[in-house]
């Protein structure tokens, strides 16, 4: 598909009032997407874990207009609490989808989100906020267009999800979604995320992430500074080559279950992500002293009881310990006895691989 197939005909029906639901979750990437392109290309392939616990739920009410305005219309609310701070961002949201949902300036919209895990917590929200909100859209443009099939309405939405920040594309489906043109992914593409339908042993079925909240304040760099900071990186074409090439072997290591191997690959990938921030220019560092304490318990542990977890890190001092379910009583008692002291106050979120966006059924579900 291209950019084109996204943009609608006439619709065939009208909607004058409602509220539609959605629940996305966040994902963590295992071969990670750092640089960017025009208009939200990826400069690598990825693929992710989808998560279940970590999630927006956001309300979309709307209410049609007797003419189009000149701009769009809508109020946020985050937490219950208006976030005009967060106005820009939909704003430019907006924006970009515009020529894709051409209905946005005959409606006012009324936007209420809030997240499964607290705002402040130092786990990214763009992921799920933003697939949340296309997904909201999207199942109004179906309302205008029933003949809309469900395979084309999930691709959309990854499709807009990612014009409001690249990795939300990933939160759509699950457990796996890859996103970005790689010759060994059939149906793979710059433009949408597309879950992994190859064969996936059933060791990562289930599979635990213990998210590690080392640090909770705002980062000193965003990940959009930090992605265009790739562009004339001294290291930036070897990275590419790596991400494909890693992305090439997760294939076959999903497929066999050596955990070994993917381990080395997740882990690999991490270090190699903070790697390009530490020598971009300017060059910055999101790791924490208590993130590489971390790291090391996790090494000592895994060497001393050949239990198979490993951790993968996003862009922040946060760490993602990542096990078989098999293995979670070991390691969630490992992790706190000796992991925990080195977490703001002990935070930690429990979370799991989840299998994608859910339709929630009406308003009162919106905490479910």
């Amino acid at each position: 598909m291209i950019a084109t197939d996204f943009i609608p005909s006439a619709y065939s029906q009208e909607k004058r009032e409602g509220t539609v639901i959605w629940k996305s979750p966040s994902n963590i990437a295992l071969v990670k997407y750092w640089g960017k392109m025009e208009n939200q290309i990826p400069a690598n392939p990825s693929i992710s874990f989808t998560l279940n616990a970590a999630a927006t739920t956001t309300a979309l009410t709307y209410k049609r207009k007797n003419a189009p305005a000149a701009s769009f219309d809508f109020d946020l609310l985050f937490e219950g609490e208006e976030k005009p701070d967060f106005h820009p961002k939909i704003a430019q949201f907006f924006e970009r989808i515009y020529p894709y949902l051409p209905f946005l300036k005959q409606y006012r919209f009324k936007i209420e989100s809030s997240n499964s895990f607290p705002h402040s917590s130092g786990i990214a929200s763009s992921a799920s906020s933003m697939s949340a909100l296309a997904l909201c859209l999207v199942d109004l443009e179906r309302e205008l267009y029933p003949e809309m099939d469900n395979s084309y309405f999930k691709r959309k939405a990854s499709f807009l999800s990612r014009l409001g920040s690249g990795s939300a594309c990933r939160s759509i489906e699950g457990p796996l979604v890859q996103w970005g043109l790689h010759s060994r992914f059939e149906g793979s593409s710059d433009l949408f995320g597309i879950p992994h339908t190859d064969v996936v042993h059933p060791v990562f079925e289930n599979y635990m992430d213990t998210i590690l909240l080392v640090d909770k304040g705002q980062k000193q760099v965003s990940s959009s500074v930090g992605h265009q900071l790739m562009e004339g990186h001294a290291f930036a074409s070897s990275r590419f080559e790596q991400a494909n090439a890693n992305l090439s072997r997760l294939k076959d290591i999903l497929a066999t279950g050596d955990l070994s191997a993917f381990i080395n690959i997740v882990e690999n990938e991490a270090l190699t992500l903070h790697a390009m921030m530490m020598t971009s220019i300017p060059y910055f560092i999101l790791m924490k002293p208590n993130t590489l304490e971390i790291i090391n318990r996790i090494w000592e542990f895994r060497k001393s009881t050949d239990i198979p977890v490993g951790f993968t890190l996003d862009a922040g001092a946060n760490v993602h310990v990542l096990y078989p379910e098999k293995d979670k009583k070991a390691v969630y008692d490992f992790i706190k006895d000796a992991l925990l002291t080195y977490c703001e106050n002990g935070d930690h979120l429990c979370d799991a691989v989840g299998q994608g966006a859910k339709k929630m059924a009406d308003i009162e579900n919106r905490d479910t």
